[in-house]
């Protein structure tokens, strides 16, 4: 009796110990996780990314910030700000500490309006002072180093307006610049300030009923019809290996590129769609993204203004997490601006409208899908595949996980099991060639009951038929002379 008790006792315990249990693990937000199958449907999915702070810039000593556009994670982990509506840059330690402020004393590097900044590896701060029309340099201890002005060549054309707006520095010095309004591509510009050319320009978009209308237009009425532009980058990032990556307003295909060193997209074989695929309540809206931050492992995080949401997708360009949204608690946002990501993987949002940082870290979930992503992209699927098994064990709508898990059995050579997983995730193609190698391999196992069978087969053609037919032809013969024994009598006489 006293056990049974026990026993009854025991038990709402361990009920509480088991709600207790996911709370811990990954802390509530006030957005759901989701994430776009392969079928084009978004299914709920574990959390990537929940927050974990606010830096409130009414907290520090240098006040708080105005409409700030811009965040930079340094080499040793520092935070700079781009505070536009206060015209400086503001440094702060990893700890959240004011180190200095930039470009806020009166001289040749006080500064108007800036709205992106890059930091090199030796510390050296390069700022698009838009508003001043040119690229301000400071050294490490922020002191003012020279400017970069308007570059002065043909190659622009009359009338060009020169107002960088974001920027990155490759190892060369050369620097790579979005100038607010221009649609050529990003200009490119060595350290002496002097034009190189324009960088990786974006396709003219076209469009079927302009061209149509082209066609049968007169001289007069194609004058008047307006000049169809490519679109113009809205942010860049650089990688660990040069390769820089874009984003780009305006389109609903390949918003986000990467450029290789002669400016060739490499990451978008055709059309790839980022970004949410489809709205729900009301008209579709084209995603924005405003900036895009790339890690050591290549993994892609981008800023979609239109939501409000951060994107994060693998090397390849598949998506992994989503998180963010509307709103004024923590973990969304009201207006974001600026993204960054510093070494543990903690990823920091700007938000203009609330004059804060917010800061996420990845949940354990994450940890599990960036480890087995970074193996797979890298062609250790092998490696890869236990972990993936893990992730569909806690999420079963993880198509990534399927496909990954298909491609490791593939390599292995188990076609038959890698074609149940690319079945799950809906990969087609790659199914298709599963089942081509599982035929061939079904055949040659069985080559020796094939070669066999054609032989028996060859045999009874060649001879067994030829025997048949004769059988049954004397058959017939003697039947007919049976059922007729006159026949033989008349025959003779």
């Amino acid at each position: 009796m006293i056990t049974r008790c026990r026993k009854w006792l025991l038990a709402p315990a361990i009920v509480c110990l088991f709600v207790m249990l996911p709370q811990q693990g990954y802390a509530s937000t006030p957005y759901e996780g989701y994430i776009w199958n392969t079928e084009g449907r978004d299914v709920r999915s574990i959390n990537g990314y929940v927050h974990d702070r606010a830096i409130d810039g009414a907290y520090l000593p240098s006040g708080p910030f105005n409409g700030a556009e811009d965040l930079f994670i340094g080499p040793d982990d520092t935070v700079y700000v781009t505070d536009t509506g206060n015209n400086r840059i503001v440094h702060l330690s990893a700890d959240d500490e004011l180190i200095k402020v930039i470009g806020d004393t009166e001289g040749p590097g006080k500064l108007n309006g800036p709205k992106g900044v890059f930091v090199k590896e030796d510390g050296s701060v390069y700022v698009a002072d838009t508003k001043n029309q040119r690229i301000a340099l400071f050294d490490r201890e922020g002191a003012f180093l020279k400017e970069l002005t308007a570059p002065d060549s043909p190659l622009l054309g009359p009338g060009f307006s020169y107002s960088p707006s974001k920027l990155v520095v490759d190892n060369r010095d050369y620097l790579y610049v979005v100038s607010e309004g221009n649609t050529k591509g990003l200009m490119q510009i060595d350290g002496n300030g002097d034009f190189k050319g324009f960088f990786g320009s974006n396709d003219v978009p076209f469009n079927l009923r302009d061209f149509l209308v082209r066609l049968i237009a007169t001289e007069e009425q194609k004058a008047k019809l307006p000049t169809v532009q490519a679109l113009a980058f809205s942010n860049l990032a650089q990688d660990g290996k040069g390769f820089i990556y874009t984003t780009t307003l305006g389109t609903d295909v390949n918003q986000i590129k990467r450029l290789s060193p002669v400016g060739v997209d490499t990451l978008n074989r055709g059309a790839n769609k980022y970004g949410d695929l489809i709205s729900y309540g009301g008209p579709f809206q084209v995603a924005s993204f405003e900036d895009i931050s790339i890690n050591p492992d290549g993994l892609i995080t981008a800023l979609n203004v239109t939501t409000s949401r951060v994107y994060q997708y693998d090397k390849l360009g598949n998506l992994l997490f989503v998180f963010g949204g509307n709103g004024d608690q923590d973990g969304v946002f009201t207006t974001p601006s600026s993204l960054a990501e510093n070494a543990e993987g903690t990823i920091y949002v700007l938000d203009k409208a609330r004059n804060r940082i917010d800061l996420f870290r990845t949940t354990p979930f994450a940890d599990q899908v960036h480890e087995a992503s970074r193996l797979y992209v890298n062609g250790r699927y092998d490696e890869a595949k236990a972990i993936w098994d893990e992730v569909i064990q806690l999420n079963g709508n993880y198509d990534i996980a399927y496909h990954a898990i298909g491609k490791a059995l593939y390599k292995a050579e188990q076609y038959k099991d890698a074609m149940d997983y690319y079945r799950s995730a809906n990969a087609r193609g790659d199914y298709s060639e599963a089942f081509r190698q599982y035929r061939i391999e079904f055949v040659r196992e069985h080559f020796a009951w094939f070669f066999s069978g054609a032989i028996v087969l060859f045999l009874g053609l060649r001879y067994g038929l030829p025997f048949l037919f004769r059988r049954i032809r004397r058959a017939k013969a003697i039947g007919g002379r049976e059922g007729n024994p006159l026949k033989g009598e008349v025959e003779a006489s």
